[in-house]
């Protein structure tokens, strides 16, 4: 058949038509998940996720080996103050993510607890609980310091306003007949509580995360801390109050110097959204998460990642699940 120039022009509009189509089909759509502190567990956490659900336009396809993400998603894990911060910019459509502690996202939906004297954030929703996240102190170990009740008149970082550390920091001294008023209190992300530790400046810092957190690591491979065990009738007294904890143990080792296991309290790490995300949207997302391609990332990427399955994803879960996520985990069999 002989072509003419017409007809052959005619066929590249007609090709370059059908290429459009899918590249129209799949236009990026971008989701960002708020973590912490970039010395934290929340940031590398966020970051491992966000490759995990991401699966840009123009990508190869999960079985051709490429990402086994969202198509057209493209998610990012964003530095931010950590709980509190994360939930209030999810209330104000700043974040369609983030991560928060489990007694922070839940005082925040049903206006309890911290959250008893503002409004409550009614759309808070879980796509997921995570892993434990355990409350360290960390000491030096020529501060003195054996106990909590030891803090008293010493230089101690209670972490940043916006992190759930703070909460949890308050709610500690207080089982132990402290406040604020009784330490010369310090309002500092981890990484600078640590430095000022290094130069002798700091006596001690609370840091609420997964083991082993980075800023302490490095602080320890520099400086003898300690651990200060969070245990007794103080801590059985928070537990009874504040069912979001649990008992957790830092198995020794798990720092430079610390050679004991150390007894402490933990809180769930949950990702949470909005209940204006698409159910669509949240239903992929959370596909996403418990793929055997993210099972790998997240073996491979961080400690606590392998403590991230889906026989615990609905652990300690204290706000309604997105419908995207409960669509996902009724077909899983997860839930029933």
């Amino acid at each position: 058949m002989k072509l003419t120039k017409r007809s052959l022009l005619g066929l590249v509009a007609a090709a370059a038509t059908a290429l459009a189509i899918p590249a129209l089909a799949q236009a990026p759509q971008f989701f960002r998940i708020g973590t912490g502190g970039t010395a934290g567990t929340y940031y590398p956490i966020g970051g491992l996720i966000a490759n995990a659900i991401s699966s840009p336009p123009g990508s190869r396809a999960c079985d051709q080996g490429g990402s086994c993400g969202v198509p057209g998603l493209i998610a990012t894990a964003l530095s931010a103050n950590g709980s509190v911060a994360n939930v209030n910019a999810i209330n104000a459509g700043t974040l369609e993510s983030g991560f928060s502690q489990s007694d922070v996202a839940t005082w925040a939906q049903t206006g309890t607890g911290i959250w008893a004297d503002r409004k409550p954030v009614e759309k808070l929703r879980a796509i997921a609980n995570l892993y434990a996240e355990t409350i360290h102190l960390v000491a030096a170990a020529d501060s003195g310091i054996e106990s909590v009740a030891d803090l008293k008149g010493k230089a101690v970082s209670l972490d940043e306003p916006g992190s759930g550390t703070l909460v949890d920091a308050r709610i500690i001294l207080d089982a132990y007949g402290l406040s604020e008023d009784d330490v010369q209190a310090k309002f500092l992300k981890p990484d600078q509580a640590a430095e000022r530790m290094r130069d002798g400046a700091m006596d001690a810092f609370f840091f609420v995360g997964g083991f082993p957190a980075g800023a302490i690591a490095e602080l320890a491979s520099q400086k003898a801390i300690k651990l200060i065990p969070i245990s007794g009738a103080e801590a059985e007294a928070v537990t009874g109050k504040y069912t979001f904890f649990a008992a957790n143990t830092v198995p020794a080792g798990t720092y430079d110097g610390v050679d004991q296991d150390v007894t402490t309290l933990s809180v769930g790490a949950q990702w949470v959204t909005s209940a204006d995300q698409p159910e669509e949207l949240i239903y992929q997302v959370t596909k996403a998460l418990w793929n055997d391609n993210t099972r790998k990332l997240l073996d491979a990427g961080h400690a606590k990642g392998k403590e991230i399955t889906l026989d615990t994803a609905l652990d300690g879960i204290g706000i309604p699940l997105h419908p995207g996520a409960e669509k996902f985990y009724r077909e899983a069999g997860v839930l029933k």
